[in-house]
């Protein structure tokens, strides 16, 4: 038996201005979460280092980087990210990417691992957007590439917001194929062209939703045939969610982590799992929702 890897670190719950501090809660309250329940023990939960800048260079600009470092992004660049610019929130995002290509590294030794954070997929190489800073699944699948540990990667992004920031990074790079499932008229407002786009009309239900990645993802696995899959497990698809505009149940996501990873396992292709978004008034459902993608991981995977 293998152990379940999953990257945690405690600054990705830090404290952030005022308004913003309960998105966050749910870092904290995720792994608690399992460790009460005993569905994992502390020795799953591996706390990352800070990402190198020669591997976040494989990805972003080396001006924007600098600004990131020296604190030098304008007000305007700060309002478009959607935080005020800090070398705490810097440090954080350097160790939430570096969690991820942990992550990576780990699934492709057991099968799978999950970051509790990151799905940063609004950051492009030269910018940051919609609470991004650095794009951890782009700068991850980089990285992977340039040190020849896979030759095809597939990006299955769920999050009920387009990955445009992915998109474009990837938009010229034949071995990452991305896939973005999200709602139509969401954030953000101008899309960016992912190698495939499913866009989904306001209130859509359960079984809109899971006919169409029933449908696309077993032809998709077949047609591009990664060798690795990164999987953006959002659940702000829920009806529950604020920002959503979805019509998606509890069950519903838990249907949509079953059977993306049970596709995945049946064909032996490694997954590293982030989080993404998840804005229910309800911190509690949050939680549970996210908690559901773990469970299901340990089991399908049959790790401890």
């Amino acid at each position: 038996m293998s152990y379940l890897h999953i990257s945690y670190h405690p600054i990705y719950a830090h404290p952030l201005p005022e308004g913003h501090r309960f998105p966050m809660l749910k870092y904290e309250l995720i792994p608690g979460q399992l460790l009460q329940e005993g569905t994992i023990s502390e020795r799953n939960l591996i706390a990352p280092l800070p990402c190198s800048a020669e591997i976040v260079l494989l990805t972003h600009s080396a001006a924007y980087f600098q600004q990131l470092l020296d604190q030098t992004l304008s007000e305007r660049e700060q309002r478009v990210i959607g935080f005020p610019q800090s070398k705490e929130l810097t440090h954080r995002e350097l160790i939430i990417t570096q969690g991820t290509i942990d992550c990576a590294r780990a699934a492709l030794q057991t099968g799978i691992a999950l970051n509790v954070a990151g799905g940063t997929h609004h950051a492009f190489a030269d910018r940051g957007e919609g609470f991004c800073l650095l794009n951890d699944m782009a700068i991850a699948a980089n990285y992977l590439l340039q040190q020849k540990l896979v030759k095809q990667i597939l990006i299955i992004d769920l999050d009920v917001h387009q990955g445009n920031g992915t998109a474009k990074l990837f938009e010229a790079e034949p071995r990452v194929f991305t896939f973005s499932m999200h709602g139509a008229t969401n954030y953000p407002f101008k899309k960016e062209r992912s190698d495939l786009d499913i866009g989904l009309a306001n209130g859509s239900t359960d079984q809109v939703y899971l006919d169409l990645l029933y449908d696309h993802l077993p032809k998709l696995l077949e047609n591009v045939n990664p060798d690795f899959v990164f999987y953006l497990a959002g659940v702000d698809v829920l009806e529950t969610d604020k920002f959503g505009k979805l019509g998606v149940t509890m069950e519903g996501c838990r249907q949509r982590d079953l059977f993306v990873l049970s596709q995945l396992k049946a064909r032996s292709i490694p997954c590293a799992v982030a989080l993404g978004g998840g804005y229910s008034a309800d911190v509690n459902v949050i939680v549970e929702a996210h908690c559901q993608t773990f469970r299901l991981a340990k089991e399908l995977f049959e790790l401890i």
